[in-house]
This record gives C-alpha cells, structure tokens and sequence, in this order.
C-alpha cells in the first residue's frame, strides 16, 4: 500500500536567504487575503463563488498592477498554492469542518509551498536543498528520508525556519498487532486503558506557566515594535515553543506504544471544542463558576486531547490497526457488571462503586472498559454493514501525515 509521510528538519540559511523566504511567505499571504476580499465583495454583489481557475487566471493581472510588482520576484507556483488553500479553506466550510475562512496576519503562520518535485533537489549526502530563486540551503539532517519527495512546505516558526518534506512509498500491508483497548481521557490521569495502564500527565503548559507570565509581563512593559520589544517576544516565542515541543514528543511516545501494541483501540468521541468553551456569558447574562471552568478548560486544552486522537488515527491505520470512536455519555456511570446506569455509581472523581451490585473500582478503569464495550458493538455493527462508518469509526486508508 502507498504511505504519504512528511519529514521535517530544520533549515540553515544565510541573511539574504532568510530575506527572501519571508518576502516570499508575505506574497503568498498576500495573495491569500486579497483573493478572499475578492470572494466577499463578490459574494456580497451576490455573483456565484470564483473557483481555483478562474482565480489563478487573475494572478497575472495582480502582478502587473501598479505597486504590485514585486509579485513577480515570487515563486509563481507558491502563489497559486496559496490561492488552493483558499478554497480548500472555503470547502471545508460549506461542507461544516471549519469556520469561514479568515485573513491572514503577518507574523503568524508564515510559510509558502513548492508543489512539484521537479522544482527542488535533495542532496541528503551534503545535508542541502536546493529550492528555486533561493537556491542550495543547509538543513540539519536529524533523519533519513524515506520514499519520493512529491511537495516541500517552508514554515516559520519561533524565528526558526523548517522544511518539511512530504514523501510517498509503497509499503506492505501491515498485520494487526496485540488485541483491543479501551481508552478513557482525563486530567488527573491523561489517558487510562481498559487493562488498568494509565499514563500520567506532562501538563506542559502549567510547568512553564509561571515563566511565561513573568516573560509576558516583561514584553508588555517594552515599547512596541522596539529593540528590547523585539528581544522579549522572542523570549515569549521560545517559551511557547518549548511548550508544545515537549506536548507532541509526549503525545508521540504515547500514542506510538499504544497503536504499536494494540489492533484496535476505542476511545471517546469527545467535542474537545465544546468542552473547552468558555462560561463568562455577556453582561446580559453573566456565566457562573467562571473561574473554576477557566482552569478546567485551561487542563483539557494542556493535555492535547484532539492531538492524541488524530496521532491514534493514522497510527494505528499504518500498523494494521483500527480507531473506533464512541458516544461518551454515561461511560463513568454504567457498572460494567450489572450494567447498572445511576449518577451516584460514581461517588467522588476517582472512585466508582454501583449501589446496585457493589462492584468497585477506579473510576477512569470502568470508564475504559465501558468505552471498549461500545467500540466492539459499534465495529461489529460496521463491518456488517448496520451502521454507516464514520471518519474515525474504521481504519482510515492507506495514507496520513505527521510532521
């Protein structure tokens, strides 16, 4: 089976070289907002959607308008690429997977892309990359490249620019390994199996919580956009860094053993969006318990819950695996002897007992085990065809990404 993989390394480049990329990531982010300008004006003189073609048809009227030409001094395939994330971004609305796209602000999310791999060359011998009008640029070689490169994302990220290399291989089909688990997510424990395996959690983001205050009070009495400014955003920056570093190397090692030694795991179809919402309400009608849900959602967004899932996801589809995912009402109040339902079955957070049979015992096990009764009904009723899969009901494909 075909496996699309992306391999990122950090790039070396020199002053000019550094230049030139941010001018390039500006252009396309440029074209991506005055496209989208174009849609709404266009959508507001109630005239049908402007598809890719016609848009990128555009692009060379835009590079000869007055004041627009150093347009021309961009990759022309990175521009058109920019204009293709709007519309997948416009997809992606109208079939309700995301919000209406929104406007690109500088500093953030800078990057451009070159789609084709005749325009790159991959000297992993020398540790270099040639790209177009930049030309050969150092990277730090940290691990081999397996398969054809097809397409190559530069990003800026914390003042350091990274290259990720998206390949495609022909691998064999994998066989299942280990058999099935259930998963219950929380935040005293980050995740609890349905064996009574439970991993503690990095809560990364409380660790430097202290320190990345004290470095935000620091910037916010600078004068902004000045020298020392400068200095202290990017101590900002390097905070949160290490902040979601330390969170995905965590969710890696994690979901690694768990898709390596398991042919099918069931976990909680949890609306992490919903979950995380805030309570204050308006001043018409003021939330309650706002505090209180502040640092609950502060925990639930630390331990990288949806991160955790899509890293299951396309894992557990390149070890021969299976992600099933469930409802997750009534999960911690269902006695998995009896399978008596009652609220007062879990008497604290951590202790469950059932005032029907007795049964006890931790109340993040029964979770999981309630979890992975559900997912084998639910797998069961797919495979026969009973129920219609869903996007995270079976093994995804042949294909996913990682960074």
């Amino acid at each position: 089976m075909k496996r699309l993989q992306a391999f990122k390394y950090e790039l070396m480049p020199d002053g000019n070289q550094e230049r030139q990329m941010r001018r390039f990531a500006g252009s396309c982010r440029f074209v991506f907002n005055k496209a989208l300008a174009l849609q709404k004006s266009n959508h507001e003189a109630e005239n049908k959607f402007i598809g890719y073609v016609e848009m990128a048809a555009r692009l060379p009227i835009w590079k000869r308008e007055a004041g627009f030409e150093w347009l021309k001094d961009s990759p022309s395939q990175a521009l058109q690429y920019a204009l293709k994330d709007l519309e997948r971004t416009y997809s992606n609305f109208f079939a309700k997977r995301a919000d209406f796209p929104r406007f690109k602000r500088k500093g953030k999310s800078e990057s451009f892309r070159y789609p084709d791999s005749k325009q790159f060359k991959i000297d992993e011998a020398n540790n270099r990359i040639f790209l177009p009008k930049l030309g050969w640029m150092r990277y730090r070689n940290s691990r081999d490249i397996l398969g054809k490169a097809k397409n190559i994302t530069i990003s800026l990220s914390c003042g350091k620019w990274y290259v990720s290399i998206q390949t495609e291989r022909e691998v064999e089909q994998p066989s299942p390994q280990g058999n099935a688990v259930g998963i219950d997510l929380g935040i005293t424990r980050f995740a609890t199996l349905s064996d009574g395996t439970f991993y503690k959690p990095l809560n990364s983001f409380r660790q430097h919580e202290k320190r990345l205050s004290k470095a935000q009070r620091a910037m916010s009495h600078k004068v902004k956009f000045s020298n020392n400014w400068k200095k202290a955003k990017a101590r900002v920056q390097r905070i949160h860094a290490r902040i979601g570093n330390s969170r995905r190397d965590y969710l890696h090692k994690t979901t690694t053993t768990i898709s390596k030694n398991h042919a099918m795991v069931c976990v909680e179809d949890l609306q992490v969006r919903n979950m995380s919402k805030s309570s204050a309400g308006d001043s018409e009608q003021p939330g309650t318990n706002v505090r209180a849900k502040s640092g609950l959602n502060k925990s639930i967004l630390d331990q990288g819950w949806f991160e955790f899932r899509r890293q299951l996801d396309y894992k557990l589809a390149w070890n021969g695996g299976y992600l099933v995912a469930v409802p997750p009402h009534y999960t911690s109040q269902t006695c998995p002897c009896c399978t008596h339902v009652c609220k007062d079955n879990r008497q604290t957070q951590a202790q469950f007992r059932c005032v029907e049979c007795g049964f006890e015992e931790n109340a993040d096990v029964v979770g999981a085990i309630n979890v992975l009764r559900a997912g084998h009904a639910r797998f069961a009723c797919e495979v026969s065809g009973a129920v219609r899969p869903s996007a995270a009901g079976t093994r995804r494909g042949e294909s996913a990404l990682t960074g």
